[in-house]
């Protein structure tokens, strides 16, 4: 196949028109190879030649979007030194703008054999990996602007693609559950009704269902477990994998910017789907292990983990720091996406042991041009020491104000001795934010007050208690567990209870 020498920027598959760009970040690499499929699985290996500052590229004429590829890594394996590169590994392109297909959690994912953690698989993997895929990124946005509504103005509504849509009788039923449903004139003007200015969607990044919950016929709902920080979720795609669910996310946007409603995506930057070391070989762990990973110092076979999940994010590392940048500005220039909510944000603040308000990551976004001016909402907490962090963010950032919400969950519930923290929480939490730095009429405005989301009070719940008479419908789900009590804040205690009847399924009263 032909191939010219293209070039190293833009790092991922850039389609220009004739031809596309291919480019991938390895240091460790002693060679790399682009691997294109065909509609019948069938590969077709390009070596990459070129390689400029770690990143290896090539220009292949005449590939177009829908083209399915992916890469494989030749270098060196020795997990007790922190590599893990094996060519028999198919990679998922970290910079792939759209995924086809799912994992199916086999044995050649894995770079050991089952039972034998210190062993070598050299099984290929490429039968059981999702793929990447080249899109076009052309899109008549018909002068779309974003609605920039300011913080002390704006109701922001936490949202699933799916729990919002699946169950809506005026959405077609092919819609359901999709990006196009969420766009769906009848579930746009339920959001205005209730004065929302923006939809915060909980994780819609190309996520992995864990193998647990597949096993048990169960799928991972909430999503935080991302593969790929540049492809918006195929499962929400009503019209298919192969590139359409970008142009279907860019629809859903224009069409609530169209109705003055911003778009927030709640994103995780902290870790990867790949898990602990014991987890598959699917992108990153198999590209660079130690450039994306934050590895134990003294065992770099083994990973830090600050989220519960098995692994976190190597902040420290340039071209790790290059990836959520590069992430954060191709939503908000090429998606139009209005901000983001970023989960367990405490842990891109660790540049080596404590969270550093100071850290590279936080000066990156503030001289940022595009980042900087996007809603930028923190929750600002992890599972490590020293983790809580409320009230510590940069002055650009918002907050999750948990005090706020187990002050007021607590006032709620009658709780004693709460009514002097609940009017220091109600009227801001000037003991958080006096001193932050924000102008004056924001600090108040500084977090924005949060009390009903996925991990506590339900919306109907906050709404019939602060009005009585309001009636609302909304299909999110309510009994959906993140999977682990351990990624939620640390510092809240029960504050649960019943306050309706256990039978009723649209009631929905329980606080916690």
């Amino acid at each position: 196949m032909e191939a010219w020498p293209g070039d190293a920027y833009p790092l991922g598959a850039t389609y220009d028109g004739n031809g596309t760009n291919f480019a991938i970040f390895s240091e460790v690499a002693d060679a790399v190879y682009l691997c294109l499929f065909d509609d019948d699985g069938n590969e077709t290996r390009v070596k990459l030649r070129e390689v400029d500052g770690y990143v290896w590229h090539a220009y292949l004429p005449q590939i177009l979007p829908g083209q399915k590829y992916g890469y494989r890594i030749e270098g060196p394996y020795d997990p007790a030194s922190g590599v893990r590169c094996n060519v028999n590994k198919l990679l998922l392109d970290p910079y792939a703008k759209a995924v086809s297909g799912e994992i199916d959690w086999a044995q050649p994912l894995f770079g050991y054999n089952f039972g034998d953690p210190d062993s070598r698989n050299d099984e290929d993997s490429a039968k059981h990996m999702m793929l990447g895929v080249v899109v076009s990124p052309f899109f008549d946005w018909d002068g779309d602007r974003k609605p920039r509504t300011p913080y002390h103005r704006s109701v922001i509504y936490e949202a699933h693609v799916k729990g919002l849509t699946q169950l809506h009788p005026d959405v077609p039923e092919e819609q359901r559950g999709t990006y196009a449903g969420v766009a769906h004139p009848s579930v746009i003007a339920h959001l205005q009704k209730l004065g929302v200015t923006a939809i915060e969607l909980m994780p819609v990044h190309q996520f992995v269902n864990d193998s647990t919950l597949q096993e048990k016929g169960l799928s991972n709902y909430w999503g935080y477990n991302t593969i790929g920080f540049f492809a918006p979720h195929n499962k929400y795609c009503a019209t298919g994998d192969a590139g359409q669910q970008v142009q279907e996310f860019k629809a859903m946007v224009r069409e609530l910017h169209l109705a003055g409603i911003e778009v927030i995506l709640d994103v995780v930057y902290n870790h990867t789907a790949e898990g602990n070391h014991l987890g598959p070989t699917l992108s990153f762990r198999g590209i660079d292990n130690q450039a994306y990973y934050r590895l134990m110092e003294d065992e770099p076979q083994y990973y830090m983990d600050y989220t519960g999940t098995g692994n976190s994010l190597n902040v420290r590392h340039p071209h790790s720091l290059q990836l959520l940048m590069d992430s954060l500005r191709y939503w908000a220039t090429e998606m139009h996406v209005d901000g983001f909510r970023f989960d367990l944000a405490s842990t891109l603040a660790r540049e080596f042991y404590d969270v550093d308000r100071l850290s590279t990551f936080f000066e990156l976004c503030q001289q940022d041009p595009v980042v900087s001016q996007a809603k930028l909402i923190a929750e600002p907490w992890d599972i490590g020491p020293g983790g809580y962090q409320v009230g510590n963010f940069p002055p650009l950032w918002t907050e999750w104000n948990g005090k706020y919400r187990d002050t007021v969950r607590d006032f709620w519930r009658g709780e004693p001795a709460t009514l002097g923290e609940f009017a220091s929480r109600i009227t801001g939490s000037s003991d958080l934010y006096e001193d932050s730095g924000r102008a004056r009429w924001r600090r108040s405005t500084s977090s924005p007050p949060m009390t009903a989301s996925r991990c506590g009070t339900w919306f109907r719940t906050t709404r019939s208690t602060m009005r009585p008479t309001g009636k609302t419908i909304t299909t999110a789900n309510p009994t959906t567990a993140r999977g682990t009590a351990a990624r939620r804040d640390p510092r809240r205690t029960r504050r649960c209870w019943r306050c309706g009847p256990a039978s009723s399924a649209t009631s929905w009263r329980r606080c916690c």
